[in-house]
């Protein structure tokens, strides 16, 4: 149980350190109770009392403290500051309190130093305290209280120093008393500053466990928790602290935050902060500074939403109510009108304001803001200039260079002047923001509301229509992005900024993210924002998709009827009957919005819309309207449309948009020259010069095909603005024109001017990589990353050293970036990087063959992806689809790697996390349904393949896999509706053909192939014997059928061809290796065939250097080819049967096998097993063969697998196990039911146990499926019809083989006239 005065303690230093004074007064209370003879707590007592703006009570209290010498020094600093702060200044009060605090420094404890240091820390006098605690440890250095102290200090300058003394001072402590509840909040605090929220969790965990009942370290805990922007953990901790405390401030306080900042709920988040402010008054009645605080957060991160800040105003007026001699306080009550639209009430508090304190930047700069919305434009002038020659520091520095250039667009300043002021307060206002976690007073500084107003005036700069692919970004949808991007990440609710980001993605051509954008504001926050759906319409509409533009807008009108005051609701309306060819009424539609923006600019006076009319808007109007005339050959109309528009915008920055806009009209109409022209006449100091040169430049490119003068606009843009961004367009501008050599000179010179600019330095890169240098590329990259953090070129570095083989460096590279990455480990866009890396990593170390190690890091690429993840569906909604799908890739990889190794239950369950991250991954189903086929799990792989089907009616391979799943089942009939589904819709599908082919052998079908053939021919016609695809079809179904050199020939003709002739060369070395289909290796019919075949040893030869000519026609490409190459050269030494070439092909065989990723190779198996049965060591062939007995069957391993079995059953025939032999022939045949060695061997079986029937019937199926070519096959029926006293049937055989070779031996003599004598008696 902790001692209570340590508790009492901890609570009093804790609600100080938080400012909540009220709070640390009940604190000290509870301790003169418990402990009346300690006066430390009456200390504590007075300092809250004057802390909290009570100054005559504090001064009561601490006068009575002067008795008390441990506390009797931090007293007379309290009375100091106390008096100080009193209207009027009792001077003679302070001057003897002053002269009493110089004579108690001298012979001053180190107690009494200890309680002044604590004063002058919460006053903010560090650098006092500083003297007090130094002096304080050097009278006792091992004084646990004053090496809190010091560590706190050094705490409170941590964003400054950037030391990390703080640390030593608190472990100091804990090295006594791991317990001690204010060192473990010092270094939880330390971490916490430091940016390792993890470390600080860790230890505030240790303190809940410890003091259940003390809720500050869960409080704490749910702040750092926040600054690791991890809401739901931040939800699931607050619920825990509201639970035991339900008027807890801090906890009601983060509820509010979240349902504004990341749910945007703001009917629910009204009622919340309306509690909060009833709790607030309660718990804390009397502090300005926190009601301050809180007016001051959630005005800035509502979206100026008018419910949030009627209550944020009560917030602001009660601090003005509780210390109303505060300029600051009635400044903000002044901003908070400003912000609810009442210019006058707000100019009425800032004048009050300004007579409390005269030199009040923020007071005047509300006052400037009240006169540029009443459009007092020379006062505001005045008022400006003077302010800036006044304000010192950084002080309001960014709201005086916004409000300077708003100012300069009202009084026609050059846009440059006006981007360059805006540029300056962007800059101003981040830096105040740098170091900042992210919690309330990272926000408040941030202060969203004021960013948004940026983007704004950024936006009435930009281009009004969407780059193309390859054009440059235009600088204020840069600045846009850029200043977004960590607004919507703070604020992933705040739908007035994610609107803004998805238009500056849309302007900026990402039509993508703008959509995933829009789409998130609309399902998650608000379906009912107008201007959301006005922008999807745009967007739709740009992309052509034009119902789903004007559904868009009815949905949008439907949710608010003012769209249709919008000038922007007809102008898409117009766009799209104009698609439709309907110009008549689209040139009405677009009159009726040119009449509102007239009415707009003659009755302003009257009442206000809701929706904005920018200039932009009313522009765009005009233009649309006189193409929409020069289309319906209204030629007049139209030029006096342009010429209205250019009277009405002449001298804005909209003037040049409508000079472009005439020469985007003559180049319609076919007037180049006239279009060139126009363009021409726009020089470099007016706006849109850049896009006027990049028009330039694709007219020149893509009319007139004038590579020369496309380059030569990029380098009249370099001349006249010679900065890094022209330098780098005229690059892009080379390489596109697949010039690298001259990009690389000019990235070069860019690089001279911007040595640190990492775009420029990867382009650079790329360039030395299309001209071939790739050593001067790694060089370049090494010097590059030396000095710096830049890991996007480590990247490239580390890519290119993988491409070049160099394993080994390109993982050290690798490794490296990691490293510097984890220094930002709770940074999103570190995570994504990591993730990036540990991916290349693994395919780095797949292709070293270190496959263990890629599916570890794989692994941790998952896990990285999932953390990703979770991070972005709250900070960047638009990336989400992005991330899941590369999270899902990753499961692919670590499927592929699975599948290789044969553990095909693992891969099954990496695709079904793939599926889980991203349901609708047609790869991932493909692949899943593959390995339930493989795996003969028929019902999950017909589910899989209709979800495919569903999610695409087109799908061919999930079609094939139908029709494969239903001859498995032998449901022929939708087996043969699915390809001839396939094969009607498209007769020339070469794939789906081969397939059938291969299935309708599987299933011993092959006589219903010719039907398909035919079909396929006619729908070719003429050119049918010279296609590949069908050549090669024809060619298998020959092969199967028995009948090799028909299939050479038909191979042979789609030999040259890119898709189908390394398959055919494939399985012309195949047929050239076995043309008579024997069993290589085995033994059972080894001297039958020996007999047979001996007169064809010239041609046997002939066909094995065939082969060998055909294996160096093979360009295998790295992977699953270059194993299948390595194969058919090691069967090829096998067929020669020379001992020489069988030793090596097994020491090949072996080889392989031993690789990580081929151990379980069937082929490599097969390979080592009839080397081994060559070579006469049968019981080694027989082990290898056992390891492949249990596999289960797939497409990909069929023939290698079903060899494999069919030789183990020669073994275990020659063995005498007719049982063994018998259960793998029909594993072969359940699997391919025109098997006829397996046919054969069983007849074999069958006739050795003299069952010469069942004998009969498996040489028949042999003999038909060999296509009756077969004579020993032929003698065997004939043979076993006779002894099964079917003399007629074995009479018919031998007439068959006699007629194809006549010499036959023994077949006239033994089989065909014993039949006729039998048939005779």
């Amino acid at each position: 149980m902790a001692d209570p005065d340590t508790l009492i303690k901890a609570k009093i230093h804790y609600f100080c350190r938080e400012r909540q004074f009220h709070a640390m007064q009940f604190a000290a209370v509870e301790g003169m109770k418990r402990f009346s003879g300690d006066p430390a707590f009456k200390f504590f007592y007075g300092m809250a009392l004057v802390l909290e703006g009570q100054l005559q009570e504090g001064i009561r209290e601490l006068d009575s403290l002067q008795t008390y010498s441990e506390v009797q020094l931090g007293s007379l600093l309290a009375l100091i500051h106390a008096h100080k702060k009193c209207q009027p200044v009792d001077k003679e009060a302070v001057t003897q309190l002053d002269a009493k605090l110089k004579d108690e420094r001298k012979r001053a404890d180190d107690q009494a130093l200890y309680y002044a240091g604590i004063f002058l820390l919460h006053i903010d006098r560090a650098d006092k305290a500083k003297e007090y605690v130094d002096r304080l440890l050097k009278i006792n250095p091992q004084s646990k209280e004053g090496l809190i102290l010091k560590g706190w200090m050094e705490v409170s300058i941590l964003r400054e120093s950037k030391s990390k003394n703080a640390l030593q001072y608190f472990e100091a402590v804990l090295k006594t008393n791991n317990r001690n509840i204010e060192a473990i909040f010092g270094k939880s605090k330390y971490y916490e500053l430091c940016g390792h929220f993890d470390e600080a969790i860790e230890l505030l965990n240790q303190l809940i466990v410890v003091y259940q009942n003390f809720s500050p370290p869960l409080v704490e805990k749910m702040k750092v928790q926040l600054c690791l922007q991890d809401w739901d953990q931040a939800d699931e901790t607050a619920n825990r602290i509201l639970s035991t405390d339900p008027k807890n401030i801090e906890g009601l306080k983060f509820k509010v935050l979240q349902t504004i900042c990341r749910k945007g709920v703001y009917e629910d988040a009204c009622l919340q902060l309306r509690k909060f402010y009833a709790e607030l008054e309660k718990a804390e009645p009397k502090n300005a500074q926190i009601f301050l605080l809180n007016a001051q957060l959630f005005s800035r991160i509502c979206g100026r939403d008018s419910l949030i800040l009627e209550v944020t105003s009560m917030f602001a007026e009660k601090a003005a109510s509780i210390d109303s001699t505060n300029s600051v306080n009635m400044a903000e009550v002044g901003y908070q009108h400003l912000l609810r639209g009442r210019v006058k009430e707000a100019q009425r508090y800032y004048k009050t304001a300004t007579k409390l304190d005269e030199s009040s930047i923020q007071a005047l700069s509300g006052i400037i803001s009240c006169q540029l919305h009443e459009k007092q434009y020379e006062i505001a002038k005045e008022q400006l200039d003077f302010l800036k020659e006044i304000q010192g520091g950084t002080v309001n520095k960014s709201e005086i260079l916004y409000m300077s250039a708003i100012l300069g667009r009202y009084t026609s300043v050059p846009s440059e002047d006006v981007l360059s002021n805006l540029n300056e307060a962007v800059d101003s206002h981040f830096r105040a923001v740098r170091g900042l976690t992210f919690g309330p007073e990272y926000l408040t500084v941030m202060n969203p509301d004021f960013v948004v107003l940026l983007v704004k005036e950024y936006l009435l700069y930009a281009p009004s229509n969407p780059a193309t692919q390859g054009q440059a970004i235009a600088a204020p949808l840069k600045k846009s992005l850029m200043i977004l991007e960590p607004v919507t990440k703070a604020c992933p609710g705040l739908k007035d900024a994610l609107y803004l980001l998805s238009k500056a993605k849309f302007l900026s051509g990402d039509l993508k993210s703008a959509v995933s954008t829009l789409q998130h504001v609309l399902d998650n926050i608000d379906p009912t924002c107008a201007d959301s759906h006005l922008l999807m319409a745009q967007i739709q509409l740009h992309q052509g998709n034009f119902m789903n533009a004007q559904q868009s807008l009815e949905v949008g009108l439907s949710y608010n009827f003012e769209v249709r005051d919008h000038p922007i609701y007809h102008l898409i309306n117009a766009k799209v009957l104009k698609t439709q060819g309907n110009t008549t009424d689209a040139i009405k539609t677009l009159q009726t919005a040119l009449n509102l923006v007239n009415r707009k600019k003659q009755g302003s006076a009257g009442k206000q819309s809701k929706t904005e009319f920018s200039m932009t808007d009313k522009v765009s109007v005009y233009l649309e309207l006189a193409e929409a005339y020069r289309q319906t050959g209204q030629n007049q109309e139209a030029s006096r449309i342009m010429n209205d528009a250019m009277s009405e915008y002449m001298g804005t920055v909209e003037e040049i948009r409508i000079t472009v806009a005439n020469a985007d009209l003559a180049l319609a109409k076919g007037e180049v020259d006239s279009a060139l022209h126009i363009l021409r006449a726009i020089t470099s100091t007016q706006p849109y010069y850049l896009q006027a040169r990049e028009k330039m430049a694709n007219i020149y490119l893509h009319h007139r095909k004038d590579k020369k003068m496309f380059a030569q606009c990029y380098r009249e843009v370099v001349e006249k603005s010679p900065s890094p961004q022209s330098y780098l367009l005229l690059g892009d501008a080379y390489m596109s024109i697949t010039e690298p050599e001259r990009a690389l000179e000019i990235y070069e010179q860019a690089l001279k001017r911007n040595p640190r600019d990492s775009l420029l330095a990867a382009k650079m890169g790329q360039a030395l990589q299309k001209t071939h240098q790739y050593g001067k590329a790694l060089n370049y990259y090494k010097e590059a990353v030396k000095d710096e953090d830049n890991n996007s070129l480590r990247y490239d570095m580390a890519e290119l050293q993988m491409r070049l083989k160099t394993y080994d460096r390109s993982e050290k590279t690798i490794l490296q970036a990691l490293q510097l990455e984890q220094e930002n480990q709770n940074d999103l866009n570190s995570l994504i990087f990591q993730a990036k890396f540990q991916t290349l990593l693994a395919k780095v170390q797949e292709k070293s063959n270190n496959l263990e190690a890629s599916i570890q890091t794989l692994g941790q690429a998952k896990l990285l992806r999932g953390r990703i993840l979770k991070r972005v569906q709250v900070e960047q909604p638009d990336a989400v689809l992005e991330q899941k799908q590369l999270a899902a890739k990753v499961c692919h990889q670590m499927a592929e790697h699975s599948v290789l190794q044969r553990n095909y239950d693992a891969a099954i369950q990496f695709y079904k996390e793939a599926l889980q991250f991203h349901p609708d991954d047609d790869i991932a189903l493909c692949a899943l349904a593959r390995l339930y086929l493989m795996n003969d799990d028929l019902d999950q792989c017909q589910y899989t393949c209709m979800t495919l089907l569903r999610n695409d009616k087109e799908n061919e391979e999930a079609t094939i896999m139908m029709a494969d799943l239903a001859f498995r089942k032998n449901d022929y009939e939708s087996a043969m509706f699915h390809f001839q589904q396939l094969l009607t819709n498209k007769p020339d599908y070469w794939v789906a053909l081969a397939r059938l082919v291969e299935v309708m052998r599987r299933t011993g079908h092959l006589e219903d192939v010719p039907e398909y053939l035919q079909k396929s021919e006619e729908h070719v016609g003429t050119r049918s014997s010279l296609e590949p695809g069908l050549n090669f079809c024809k060619g298998l179904f020959e092969w199967y059928s028995g009948n090799p050199n028909n299939a050479l020939k038909l191979f042979n003709k789609a030999r040259r061809d890119n898709e189908w002739g390394q398959r055919s060369i494939y399985n012309m070395i195949e047929i050239c290796l076995n043309p008579d289909n024997q069993m290589l290796g085995g033994e059972v019919f080894e001297s039958v065939d020996s007999d047979v075949h001996a007169e064809s040893r010239d041609s046997q030869e002939m066909a094995l250097r065939t082969a060998d000519k055909l294996l160096k026609e093979l360009k295998p490409k790295a992977g699953q080819q270059q194993i299948s190459f390595q194969l058919l050269q090691g069967m090829l030494q096998l067929a020669t049967k020379n001992k020489a070439n069988i030793e090596r092909a097994l020491q090949d065989f072996l080889q392989l096998a031993a690789q990580d990723n081929q151990r379980e190779n069937v082929g490599a198996v097969l390979g080592m097993a009839t080397a081994y049965m060559l070579l006469k060591q049968t019981p080694r062939a027989r082990n290898q063969l056992k390891r492949v007995s249990k596999y289960s069957w797939n497409f990909e391993d069929a023939e290698y697998l079903e060899r494999c079995w069919l030789l183990l059953a020669d073994i275990y025939i020659q063995g005498g196990k007719y049982d063994m032999a018998s259960e793998l022939l029909r594993k072969v045949l359940n699997h391919n039911k025109s098997a006829t060695k397996a046919y054969e061997y069983m007849g074999f079986i069958m006739e050795k146990e003299s069952s010469y029937k069942d004998a009969a019937n498996h040489y028949e199926a042999a003999w038909k499926f060999s296509n009756q070519a077969n004579p020993t096959i032929g003698y065997k029926l004939a043979f076993n019809y006779m002894k099964a006293r079917r003399h007629a049937d074995a009479i018919d055989v031998c007439h068959s083989v006699l007629q194809k070779y006549p010499n036959y031996p023994k077949i006239k003599k033994d089989i065909l006239e014993k039949s006729r004598a039998s048939l005779r008696s």
